[in-house]
């Protein structure tokens, strides 16, 4: 496991790379399945990662209180050939977790490429333009043993609502490196 930091490619309010992407569910999903909120919250996310692991919850806890507003959607940008990972996984992955989000599969990498995304959790915050207003941690618990004592993504998500200015608009997100083929 190579344990990344989240990287710097979009800036604040850049448009959110449009994807076309099979989900779990075997639907097709592009941004525009996920317009009329007032935001999307895209995670690159992966099966086997502890920090991932670690953030279901309160990935779980964001989609509970914001469903109505904001949509959260799961990108798994690994080599599907990777051990554990591969769409059944991610099936098993869903199921286990019992996560109600789309969940998508990114077999070419071309849609984490576009974003910047290099580690897993990797979290990117758009308004309801598709504009960036926030790339980076869910919560300040950066390491697999820490408790967390700051829902940052749940405070700049509230900011988002409110028509308000995320000030640290990049506050990197940690975990393990994405599976590059």
């Amino acid at each position: 496991m190579a344990l990344l930091t989240s990287q710097k490619k979009l800036n604040r309010q850049d448009t959110a790379p449009d994807f076309n992407l099979e989900g779990v569910d075997g639907k097709m999903y592009s941004l525009a399945d996920f317009s009329g909120r007032e935001g999307i919250l895209i995670v690159f996310i992966c099966n086997h990662c502890p920090y991932v692991i670690a953030k279901v919850d309160a990935l779980k806890k964001l989609q509970s209180e914001f469903k109505d507003q904001v949509a959260i959607v799961g990108i798994n940008s690994n080599d599907p050939e990777y051990l554990g990972e591969g769409m059944e996984n991610m099936r098993k992955f869903v199921q286990k977790h019992e996560i109600e989000f789309p969940y998508l599969m990114d077999n070419t990498q071309e849609i984490a490429k576009a974003y910047g995304a290099v580690c897993t959790p990797d979290p990117f915050l758009f308004d309801k333009n598709n504009r960036l207003v926030f790339h980076g941690k869910i919560n300040n618990a950066m390491s697999l043993t820490n408790t967390a004592t700051e829902d940052t993504m749940r405070n700049n998500i509230v900011e988002m609502l409110r028509g308000g200015n995320i000030e640290k608009w990049f506050d990197p997100s940690q975990g393990c490196s994405i599976k590059w083929k």
